[in-house]
């Protein structure tokens, strides 16, 4: 496996928590589709449901629930 293509597992939780109600940690890790549904969520809702989404995930990576990006590459720690 490629060590490039890994996504850093800190990053990911920095993005989601300054960022997440954009979907900027979602278009870091590839997942395009969501990233996209919580940008419009957080231009249209002031970014209270996006961030509240994005703190889930975080929640959920940093717990390691999620482990891997939508193409099955893990995170490295």
């Amino acid at each position: 496996m490629d060590q490039s293509q890994q996504k850093s597992k800190l990053v990911i939780l920095l993005l989601a928590i300054f960022l997440g109600e954009f979907g900027v940690h979602n278009f870091y890790i590839g997942n395009i589709k969501n990233g996209v549904i919580q940008l419009v969520l957080g231009v249209l809702c002031l970014g209270i449901v996006s961030w509240i989404w994005a703190l889930y995930e975080a929640i959920q990576i940093y717990q390691g629930a999620v482990t891997t990006d939508p193409n099955g590459v893990p995170f490295k720690d």
